[in-house]
C-alpha cells in the first residue's frame, strides 16, 4: 500500500460514513420537529439500520488498516491530514470496543425515547420515561467498561464531551464556582428584586415571534441561506455541513423573552458550525472541537453579547415596533434589568446567568449517582426536588418542571450538562482576551457585530477540530483555563445591576 492508496480508501469511506451520518441526522431531526407521534417506530428501524451500516464502514478492516498505515507515515502527510488521522482513530476505538448488535440497539433505543419523553414531559409522567432512562444509562454504564475497562465510566463519558475532563477536575470547576455564586446570589435575594412584571399578562403571537426570530437572527450575522429554523419542545441545533445548519425554538405566547435567548443561544451554535474552515469541510475535522467549547460559543451570544446593555438598546426598538401595545411605555433600560433578573427558577434554559451553573450542577450530580450505583433511577424525581430546595430555594411542583425538562437523557447525551458551566466560563475568558483588542460594546451598539464575530472566526470557529479543547482554548486566549474570569464578571455585572 502507498500513502495515496491509503488517503484515497481514507477519502472514500469518510465520505460515505459522512453520508450515511447526514440521512442519520435528518431523520432526527424531522422526529423531533415535525414528524407526526406516531412515526417513531418506523424511523427506528431505518435509523437501525443505516447505524448498522455506519458501524459496517467504520470498523471494517480496509478503513482501519488505510487509516494505521496513514499514521505509520504521519511525518509524510500534512499536518490536517495527520490530525483527522488521529481524531478518527480516537472515535474508532471507542467505536469498534462495542458489539454491532448493541451499538446498533442503542441508537433505536434513543429514537423510542425521543417519542416517549415528548409525551411524558407533556403529561408530567416520569413513570412512563424511567424504564427508559434506566436503560440509556445502564448502556452508557457497559459501553464505557468495554472502552475503558479501568477507568471510572462517568470519566470515560465526560470526555467524551470535552477530552480530558474527569470528575476530579469537574467537582474542582464546580467547587471555585459555589464559593463566589453561592455568596453573591445571597447578597443579590436580600436587595429588592427586579420588576419585571410589564412582561407578563400579555399575549406575544408566535406568528409575531417569529418575526423577531428572523430579526435576532440577521444581527447575530447567521446566514439564513444556510441556516434554517425549526420549532420543537426542547431548543437545540443540529449541523450536516457548513451550508445546512438547523437551529429550533420553541414559542410562549406569554412571554416573548424565552424563545428570544434560545434563538440566540443556539444561533451562537450556529456561527460556530457556519464558519469551519473551508479546507475542512468534507473532513472529520470540520465543526465544533467539542461540548464545552460549543457552549462557549452559543453562550457567549446569548449573554455577553445579548443580555449586554448595547445589545438591548440595539434591539428594543424593533421588539417595540413588533410588540407594540405589549410594551407601550416601556423602556430599553426597564428591558435591560428584566433580562439580567437574578431570581432563582425552575427551568434550566429559562435560567438567569447568576444561577445557571447551579442547574447545570443539580443535573451533573445526578448523573454522577447514576452511574456509580447511588442514585437509582426510581428516586430522581425525589432527588432532583430535594436539590432545586437545597441549591436553589424552590419547590417543585411537577415532574415536567422538573426531572422531565431537559431533552439530553433521551437523546443519549449524557455527560453532557457540564458542558454549560464550563462553556460559560470559557466565554468569560474568551471576552477578556477580545476587550484588549476590540472595543465589544461599541461594535454591538453599532448593530455591526462583525469585529466580534471576526475575533470568534479568527480564534475559535475556524479551526474545527485541528486542536483539542484545551489547546485551542490556550491559543485562543493565550493563558490555561482559569474560572476566575468568569466569577469576577458575574461579581462586577450583578454588583453593577444590585447595586451591592
Amino acid at each position: 500500500m502507498t500513502i495515496q492508496e491509503a488517503k484515497t480508501i481514507f477519502r472514500a469511506n469518510i465520505a460515505k460514513l459522512k453520508a450515511l451520518h447526514h440521512a442519520m441526522g435528518i431523520l432526527s431531526f424531522d422526529g423531533a420537529t415535525g414528524a407526526p407521534a406516531e412515526s417513531a417506530e418506523g424511523r427506528g428501524k431505518t435509523l437501525g439500520y443505516l447505524s448498522g451500516c455506519a458501524y459496517e464502514i467504520e470498523t471494517s478492516k480496509e478503513l482501519l488498516e488505510a487509516a494505521n498505515y496513514l499514521k505509520a507515515h504521519s511525518g509524510e502527510l500534512s499536518a490536517q491530514d495527520a490530525r483527522e488521522i488521529e481524531v478518527f482513530l480516537r472515535r474508532n476505538e471507542y467505536t469498534a470496543s462495542i458489539p454491532r448488535e448493541e451499538f446498533v440497539g442503542y441508537v433505536t433505543l434513543l429514537n423510542k425515547a425521543d417519542a416517549v419523553w415528548h409525551k411524558a414531559k407533556l403529561d408530567s409522567d416520569f413513570a412512563a420515561f424511567a424504564p427508559l432512562i434506566k436503560d440509556i444509562f445502564a448502556t452508557n454504564v457497559r459501553f464505557a467498561k468495554y472502552y475503558k475497562p479501568d477507568q471510572a465510566p462517568y470519566d470515560t463519558q465526560l470526555s467524551r464531551y470535552e477530552r480530558g475532563l474527569t470528575m476530579e477536575k469537574t467537582d474542582a470547576f464546580f467547587n471555585a464556582l459555589k464559593e463566589r455564586i453561592v455568596p453573591l446570589l445571597k447578597k443579590v435575594m436580600a436587595k429588592p428584586q427586579i420588576d419585571d412584571s410589564f412582561i407578563w399578562g400579555k399575549v406575544y403571537p408566535t406568528e409575531i415571534q417569529r418575526k423577531f426570530t428572523d430579526y435576532l437572527l440577521e444581527v447575530i450575522t447567521v446566514d439564513r441561506n444556510r441556516c434554517g429554523v425549526g420549532e420543537t419542545e426542547h431548543p437545540f441545533t443540529t449541523f450536516f455541513n457548513k451550508k445546512d445548519v438547523r437551529v429550533t425554538t420553541h414559542y410562549h405566547e406569554e412571554n416573548p423573552v424565552y424563545s428570544m435567548y434560545s434563538v440566540i443561544h443556539e444561533g451562537g451554535h450556529a456561527l460556530y458550525e457556519l464558519h469551519s474552515g473551508d479546507e475542512l469541510e468534507g473532513t472529520l475535522l470540520s465543526g465544533g472541537v467539542s461540548m464545552s467549547v460549543h457552549e462557549s460559543q452559543s453562550r457567549f451570544m446569548e449573554n455577553y453579547v445579548g443580555r449586554s446593555r448595547p445589545f438591548i438598546e440595539l434591539i428594543f426598538p424593533k421588539m417595540q415596533e413588533l410588540f407594540p401595545e405589549q410594551l407601550k411605555g416601556v423602556t430599553a433600560e426597564q428591558m435591560y434589568l428584566a433580562v439580567n433578573k437574578a431570581e432563582p427558577s425552575l427551568i434550566r434554559t429559562e435560567a438567569d446567568e447568576l444561577t445557571y451553573a447551579l442547574h447545570v450542577l443539580v443535573r451533573y450530580e445526578i448523573e454522577k449517582g447514576l452511574f456509580d450505583g447511588s442514585i437509582a433511577v426510581e428516586e430522581l424525581p425525589r432527588i432532583w426536588n430535594a436539590k432545586y430546595k437545597e441549591y436553589l430555594g424552590i419547590d417543585v411542583p411537577d415532574d415536567r418542571r422538573g426531572v422531565l425538562q431537559d431533552s439530553h437523557w433521551s437523546g443519549g447525551n449524557v455527560g453532557y450538562f457540564p458542558s454549560y458551566a464550563l462553556g460559560s466560563a470559557y466565554g468569560a475568558q474568551m471576552l477578556a482576551k477580545m476587550k484588549e483588542t476590540v472595543d465589544v460594546d461599541a461594535a454591538v451598539a453599532s448593530g455591526d457585530l462583525r469585529p466580534i464575530t471576526g475575533w470568534l472566526e479568527a480564534h475559535i470557529w475556524k479551526y474545527g477540530k485541528l486542536y483539542d479543547p484545551m489547546e485551542l482554548l490556550e491559543k485562543a486566549v493565550g493563558a490555561p483555563f482559569d474560572p476566575k474570569y468568569f466569577t469576577d464578571y458575574l461579581e462586577e455585572k450583578f454588583t453593577r445591576i444590585y447595586n451591592l
